[in-house]
Protein backbone atom coordinates (compact mmCIF):
# COMPACT_ATOMS: atom_id res chain seq x y z
CA UNK A 1 0.00 0.00 0.00
CA UNK A 2 1.78 3.38 -0.48
CA UNK A 3 2.29 5.39 1.55
CA UNK A 4 -0.21 8.22 2.42
CA UNK A 5 0.92 12.11 1.49
CA UNK A 6 1.64 13.70 5.15
CA UNK A 7 2.46 17.10 3.94
CA UNK A 8 -0.11 19.55 4.70
CA UNK A 9 1.64 23.17 3.99
CA UNK A 10 4.18 23.42 1.52
CA UNK A 11 7.14 27.02 1.31
CA UNK A 12 7.90 28.14 -1.72
CA UNK A 13 10.89 30.57 -1.83
CA UNK A 14 12.42 31.89 -4.91
CA UNK A 15 15.98 33.16 -4.25
CA UNK A 16 18.45 35.01 -6.47
CA UNK A 17 21.46 36.61 -4.83
CA UNK A 18 20.36 36.59 -1.47
CA UNK A 19 23.36 35.62 0.16
CA UNK A 20 23.19 38.46 3.39
CA UNK A 21 19.40 36.93 4.33
CA UNK A 22 19.26 33.05 3.83
CA UNK A 23 20.87 32.57 7.12
CA UNK A 24 18.24 34.18 8.91
CA UNK A 25 15.59 33.02 7.09
CA UNK A 26 16.00 29.83 7.25
CA UNK A 27 16.60 29.91 11.76
CA UNK A 28 12.99 31.88 11.02
CA UNK A 29 11.97 29.02 9.11
CA UNK A 30 13.16 26.45 11.54
CA UNK A 31 11.39 28.71 14.74
CA UNK A 32 8.26 29.13 12.80
CA UNK A 33 7.62 25.82 10.41
CA UNK A 34 10.43 23.16 11.91
CA UNK A 35 7.52 20.08 11.87
CA UNK A 36 6.91 17.07 9.34
CA UNK A 37 4.08 18.11 8.06
CA UNK A 38 5.63 20.84 6.08
CA UNK A 39 8.33 21.09 3.17
CA UNK A 40 10.03 24.03 2.23
CA UNK A 41 10.95 24.10 -1.65
CA UNK A 42 14.02 26.41 -2.52
CA UNK A 43 14.22 27.57 -5.93
CA UNK A 44 17.19 29.05 -6.68
CA UNK A 45 17.01 31.03 -9.83
CA UNK A 46 20.62 31.45 -11.45
CA UNK A 47 22.45 33.41 -8.06
CA UNK A 48 25.45 34.19 -9.30
CA UNK A 49 26.59 35.06 -5.46
CA UNK A 50 27.10 32.33 -2.37
CA UNK A 51 23.70 31.84 -2.08
CA UNK A 52 23.65 28.37 -3.85
CA UNK A 53 26.63 27.53 -1.32
CA UNK A 54 24.79 28.62 1.53
CA UNK A 55 21.57 26.59 0.36
CA UNK A 56 23.75 23.59 0.02
CA UNK A 57 25.29 24.04 3.26
CA UNK A 58 21.66 24.28 4.83
CA UNK A 59 20.43 21.57 3.77
CA UNK A 60 23.19 19.43 6.30
CA UNK A 61 21.23 21.05 9.29
CA UNK A 62 20.64 18.23 12.19
CA UNK A 63 17.87 20.28 13.72
CA UNK A 64 15.89 20.29 10.44
CA UNK A 65 12.51 18.45 10.95
CA UNK A 66 10.58 19.52 7.67
CA UNK A 67 11.37 18.16 4.15
CA UNK A 68 13.95 20.37 2.49
CA UNK A 69 14.09 20.66 -1.67
CA UNK A 70 16.40 22.54 -3.65
CA UNK A 71 16.27 23.51 -7.06
CA UNK A 72 18.70 25.17 -9.03
CA UNK A 73 17.75 27.04 -12.57
CA UNK A 74 21.69 27.59 -14.00
CA UNK A 75 20.05 30.98 -15.77
CA UNK A 76 17.92 33.59 -13.90
CA UNK A 77 14.44 33.35 -15.32
CA UNK A 78 12.64 35.84 -13.03
CA UNK A 79 10.42 35.52 -9.76
CA UNK A 80 7.57 33.98 -11.77
CA UNK A 81 9.32 31.60 -13.27
CA UNK A 82 10.94 29.98 -10.41
CA UNK A 83 7.37 30.27 -8.53
CA UNK A 84 5.86 28.28 -11.20
CA UNK A 85 8.93 25.97 -11.00
CA UNK A 86 8.71 25.67 -6.70
CA UNK A 87 4.54 25.12 -6.94
CA UNK A 88 4.83 22.22 -9.43
CA UNK A 89 7.49 20.67 -7.13
CA UNK A 90 4.87 21.26 -4.03
CA UNK A 91 2.93 18.43 -2.68
CA UNK A 92 1.30 20.58 0.44
CA UNK A 93 -2.65 21.15 1.05
CA UNK A 94 -1.74 24.48 1.33
CA UNK A 95 0.95 26.62 -0.86
CA UNK A 96 3.34 29.32 0.86
CA UNK A 97 4.91 32.19 -1.60
CA UNK A 98 7.45 33.65 1.04
CA UNK A 99 10.06 35.90 -0.20
CA UNK A 100 13.55 35.09 0.34
CA UNK A 101 15.01 38.84 1.46
CA UNK A 102 13.01 39.18 4.67
CA UNK A 103 11.26 42.66 3.64
CA UNK A 104 7.98 40.15 5.21
CA UNK A 105 7.78 38.74 8.37
CA UNK A 106 7.92 34.90 8.58
CA UNK A 107 5.80 35.06 11.79
CA UNK A 108 3.38 36.75 9.46
CA UNK A 109 3.39 33.62 7.41
CA UNK A 110 2.78 31.49 10.32
CA UNK A 111 -0.25 33.58 11.87
CA UNK A 112 -1.40 33.38 8.24
CA UNK A 113 -0.80 29.67 7.83
CA UNK A 114 -3.25 29.28 10.66
CA UNK A 115 -5.97 31.12 9.67
CA UNK A 116 -6.17 29.68 6.71
CA UNK A 117 -5.70 25.87 8.01
CA UNK A 118 -8.15 25.96 10.69
CA UNK A 119 -11.08 27.65 8.48
CA UNK A 120 -12.21 25.72 5.64
CA UNK A 121 -14.43 28.72 3.76
CA UNK A 122 -10.50 30.16 3.17
CA UNK A 123 -8.82 28.91 0.44
CA UNK A 124 -6.82 31.93 -0.10
CA UNK A 125 -5.10 35.25 1.73
CA UNK A 126 -3.03 37.52 0.46
CA UNK A 127 -0.78 39.62 2.67
CA UNK A 128 -0.96 43.02 3.13
CA UNK A 129 1.46 45.89 3.44
CA UNK A 130 -1.29 48.60 4.19
CA UNK A 131 -3.38 46.64 6.29
CA UNK A 132 -3.22 46.75 10.55
CA UNK A 133 -1.44 48.71 12.91
CA UNK A 134 1.89 46.16 12.25
CA UNK A 135 5.75 47.96 11.69
CA UNK A 136 6.38 49.53 8.83
CA UNK A 137 9.36 50.86 7.11
CA UNK A 138 8.94 52.16 3.55
CA UNK A 139 10.97 55.25 1.85
CA UNK A 140 10.45 54.48 -1.53
CA UNK A 141 7.51 56.90 -2.09
CA UNK A 142 7.34 56.23 -5.80
CA UNK A 143 7.00 52.24 -5.80
CA UNK A 144 4.54 52.50 -2.74
CA UNK A 145 2.90 54.85 -5.36
CA UNK A 146 2.40 52.94 -8.25
CA UNK A 147 1.81 49.87 -6.23
CA UNK A 148 -1.30 51.46 -4.97
CA UNK A 149 -2.64 52.76 -8.28
CA UNK A 150 -2.16 49.01 -9.53
CA UNK A 151 -4.02 47.91 -7.30
CA UNK A 152 -6.71 50.57 -7.35
CA UNK A 153 -6.86 49.51 -11.51
CA UNK A 154 -6.92 46.11 -10.25
CA UNK A 155 -9.88 46.43 -8.10
CA UNK A 156 -11.64 48.48 -11.12
CA UNK A 157 -10.57 45.71 -13.42
CA UNK A 158 -12.03 42.75 -11.41
CA UNK A 159 -14.46 44.44 -8.91
CA UNK A 160 -12.44 43.42 -6.30
CA UNK A 161 -11.75 45.17 -2.95
CA UNK A 162 -7.80 44.55 -2.23
CA UNK A 163 -5.47 46.84 -1.06
CA UNK A 164 -2.26 45.07 -2.05
CA UNK A 165 -1.89 43.36 -4.85
CA UNK A 166 1.77 43.10 -5.63
CA UNK A 167 2.52 41.77 -1.79
CA UNK A 168 4.87 38.80 -2.47
CA UNK A 169 3.56 36.65 0.85
CA UNK A 170 0.58 35.01 -0.27
CA UNK A 171 -1.05 30.91 0.97
CA UNK A 172 -3.01 29.03 -1.31
CA UNK A 173 -5.41 26.08 -0.94
CA UNK A 174 -4.45 23.54 -3.70
CA UNK A 175 -7.76 23.78 -4.69
CA UNK A 176 -7.13 26.99 -6.16
CA UNK A 177 -3.46 26.05 -7.60
CA UNK A 178 -5.17 23.08 -9.74
CA UNK A 179 -7.28 25.74 -11.46
CA UNK A 180 -4.87 27.92 -12.42
CA UNK A 181 -1.82 28.06 -14.99
CA UNK A 182 0.89 30.43 -14.29
CA UNK A 183 2.20 32.10 -17.51
CA UNK A 184 4.28 35.20 -16.67
CA UNK A 185 8.38 34.56 -15.69
CA UNK A 186 8.96 38.28 -13.63
CA UNK A 187 7.18 40.34 -11.20
CA UNK A 188 4.23 40.56 -13.23
CA UNK A 189 3.26 37.14 -11.50
CA UNK A 190 1.81 38.65 -8.75
CA UNK A 191 -1.03 40.12 -11.07
CA UNK A 192 -1.16 37.09 -13.03
CA UNK A 193 -2.01 35.17 -10.35
CA UNK A 194 -4.66 37.48 -8.66
CA UNK A 195 -6.62 37.66 -11.64
CA UNK A 196 -6.66 34.26 -12.45
CA UNK A 197 -7.82 33.51 -8.92
CA UNK A 198 -10.85 36.17 -9.17
CA UNK A 199 -11.44 34.48 -12.81
CA UNK A 200 -12.19 31.10 -10.62
CA UNK A 201 -14.17 32.77 -8.50
CA UNK A 202 -12.38 32.34 -5.58
CA UNK A 203 -12.90 34.85 -2.80
CA UNK A 204 -9.61 36.42 -2.04
CA UNK A 205 -8.78 37.73 1.85
CA UNK A 206 -6.34 39.73 2.96
CA UNK A 207 -4.12 39.90 6.22
CA UNK A 208 -1.86 42.80 7.47
CA UNK A 209 1.48 42.21 7.61
CA UNK A 210 4.99 43.72 8.80
CA UNK A 211 6.73 45.63 6.41
CA UNK A 212 10.65 46.37 6.28
CA UNK A 213 11.95 47.80 2.97
CA UNK A 214 15.92 47.12 2.17
CA UNK A 215 17.37 49.31 0.00
CA UNK A 216 18.91 48.83 -3.48
CA UNK A 217 22.54 48.35 -1.96
CA UNK A 218 21.21 45.68 0.23
CA UNK A 219 19.83 43.58 -2.71
CA UNK A 220 16.33 45.11 -3.69
CA UNK A 221 15.54 44.33 -7.45
CA UNK A 222 12.29 45.57 -8.04
CA UNK A 223 12.03 49.30 -9.32
CA UNK A 224 9.51 51.57 -10.17
CA UNK A 225 9.95 50.68 -14.09
CA UNK A 226 8.88 47.11 -12.94
CA UNK A 227 5.99 48.78 -11.40
CA UNK A 228 4.90 50.89 -14.76
CA UNK A 229 5.34 47.39 -16.55
CA UNK A 230 2.94 46.32 -14.40
CA UNK A 231 0.18 48.70 -15.74
CA UNK A 232 0.47 46.13 -19.18
CA UNK A 233 0.50 43.36 -17.31
CA UNK A 234 -3.40 44.36 -15.82
CA UNK A 235 -4.76 45.69 -19.49
CA UNK A 236 -3.27 42.12 -20.48
CA UNK A 237 -4.69 39.91 -17.87
CA UNK A 238 -8.08 42.56 -18.15
CA UNK A 239 -8.38 42.82 -22.05
CA UNK A 240 -6.30 39.53 -23.71
CA UNK A 241 -6.87 36.40 -21.35
CA UNK A 242 -10.42 36.35 -21.72
CA UNK A 243 -12.93 33.95 -23.09
CA UNK A 244 -13.81 34.35 -26.82
CA UNK A 245 -17.42 35.76 -25.31
CA UNK A 246 -15.98 37.93 -23.16
CA UNK A 247 -13.55 39.59 -26.25
CA UNK A 248 -17.01 39.85 -28.13
CA UNK A 249 -18.96 41.61 -25.30
CA UNK A 250 -16.18 43.45 -24.79
CA UNK A 251 -16.09 44.94 -28.10
CA UNK A 252 -19.78 45.08 -28.72
CA UNK A 253 -20.19 47.42 -25.58
CA UNK A 254 -17.45 49.60 -26.18
CA UNK A 255 -19.12 50.47 -29.43
CA UNK A 256 -22.44 51.55 -28.29
CA UNK A 257 -20.58 53.27 -25.04
CA UNK A 258 -18.59 55.15 -28.06
CA UNK A 259 -22.73 56.43 -29.29
CA UNK A 260 -23.35 57.28 -25.58
CA UNK A 261 -20.36 59.70 -25.21
CA UNK A 262 -21.45 61.30 -28.73
CA UNK A 263 -24.17 62.48 -26.68
CA UNK A 264 -22.17 64.31 -24.38
CA UNK A 265 -19.81 67.84 -25.46
CA UNK A 266 -19.33 69.61 -28.09
CA UNK A 267 -16.24 69.93 -30.63
CA UNK A 268 -13.06 68.70 -29.27
CA UNK A 269 -14.62 67.67 -25.65
CA UNK A 270 -17.19 65.72 -27.67
CA UNK A 271 -14.41 63.67 -28.82
CA UNK A 272 -12.44 62.92 -25.72
CA UNK A 273 -16.30 61.71 -24.12
CA UNK A 274 -16.52 59.60 -26.61
CA UNK A 275 -12.98 57.97 -26.21
CA UNK A 276 -13.64 57.79 -22.28
CA UNK A 277 -17.10 56.44 -22.81
CA UNK A 278 -15.29 53.94 -25.56
CA UNK A 279 -12.79 52.73 -22.44
CA UNK A 280 -15.74 52.34 -20.20
CA UNK A 281 -17.85 50.62 -21.99
CA UNK A 282 -14.93 48.17 -22.40
CA UNK A 283 -15.20 47.87 -18.47
CA UNK A 284 -19.25 47.22 -19.21
CA UNK A 285 -18.08 44.43 -21.26
CA UNK A 286 -16.16 42.59 -19.01
CA UNK A 287 -19.27 42.44 -16.34
CA UNK A 288 -21.95 41.87 -19.06
CA UNK A 289 -22.05 39.18 -21.69
CA UNK A 290 -23.58 40.11 -25.26
CA UNK A 291 -27.51 39.61 -24.04
CA UNK A 292 -27.51 41.64 -20.78
CA UNK A 293 -25.34 44.30 -22.12
CA UNK A 294 -27.97 45.11 -24.90
CA UNK A 295 -30.32 45.40 -22.68
CA UNK A 296 -28.47 48.51 -21.32
CA UNK A 297 -27.56 49.62 -25.16
CA UNK A 298 -31.57 49.30 -25.24
CA UNK A 299 -32.25 51.66 -22.47
CA UNK A 300 -29.61 53.88 -23.47
CA UNK A 301 -31.07 54.24 -27.27
CA UNK A 302 -34.60 54.60 -25.65
CA UNK A 303 -33.34 57.11 -23.49
CA UNK A 304 -32.12 59.27 -26.09
CA UNK A 305 -35.38 60.10 -27.75
CA UNK A 306 -36.42 62.01 -24.88
CA UNK A 307 -35.76 65.48 -24.08
CA UNK A 308 -33.76 68.39 -26.17
CA UNK A 309 -30.36 69.82 -26.06
CA UNK A 310 -28.73 68.85 -22.89
CA UNK A 311 -31.87 67.50 -21.87
CA UNK A 312 -30.89 64.41 -24.18
CA UNK A 313 -27.49 63.74 -22.48
CA UNK A 314 -29.35 63.63 -18.89
CA UNK A 315 -32.08 61.45 -20.31
CA UNK A 316 -29.46 59.39 -22.08
CA UNK A 317 -27.59 58.85 -18.40
CA UNK A 318 -30.94 58.30 -16.18
CA UNK A 319 -31.40 55.35 -18.89
CA UNK A 320 -27.74 54.28 -19.22
CA UNK A 321 -28.17 54.17 -15.15
CA UNK A 322 -31.67 52.30 -14.99
CA UNK A 323 -30.18 49.64 -17.80
CA UNK A 324 -27.33 48.78 -15.69
CA UNK A 325 -29.70 48.14 -12.89
CA UNK A 326 -31.94 46.08 -14.92
CA UNK A 327 -29.05 43.92 -16.38
CA UNK A 328 -27.49 43.05 -12.90
CA UNK A 329 -30.77 41.76 -12.11
CA UNK A 330 -30.93 39.59 -14.77
CA UNK A 331 -27.72 38.34 -14.94
CA UNK A 332 -28.01 37.76 -11.43
CA UNK A 333 -31.50 35.63 -12.21
CA UNK A 334 -29.75 33.04 -14.66
CA UNK A 335 -26.12 33.09 -12.95
CA UNK A 336 -27.01 29.07 -12.13
CA UNK A 337 -28.95 28.63 -15.33
CA UNK A 338 -27.70 27.02 -18.52
CA UNK A 339 -27.64 30.39 -20.26
CA UNK A 340 -25.15 31.95 -17.52
CA UNK A 341 -22.37 32.35 -20.57
CA UNK A 342 -25.10 34.72 -22.55
CA UNK A 343 -25.43 37.16 -19.77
Amino acid sequence: MPLENKINLSIVIPVFNEENFLNKLFNDLLKYFNNKETEVVIVDDGSTDKSTEIIKSLTKNSEINFQLKTLRLDINSGKGKALQIGIKNSSGEYILLQDADLELDTKDSHEMYQMIKNNEEIKCIFGSRYLSGKLKRNNYFFNNLVGKINSLIFNIFFSQSLSDVHCGLKILHKSVIEKINLSVNDFGIEIDLASQIVRNNFFIYEFGVSYYFRTKAQGKKITWLDGIKSFYYLIKARFYDNSTSTNVSILYSSIYMSYVGSHFGMGQGNSLFIIFFFIFGSIIGIHFKVLSSSIIFFFIFVGSYFGKGNGTSLSVLVFFILGIIIARYIKKYFANSSFKNYF
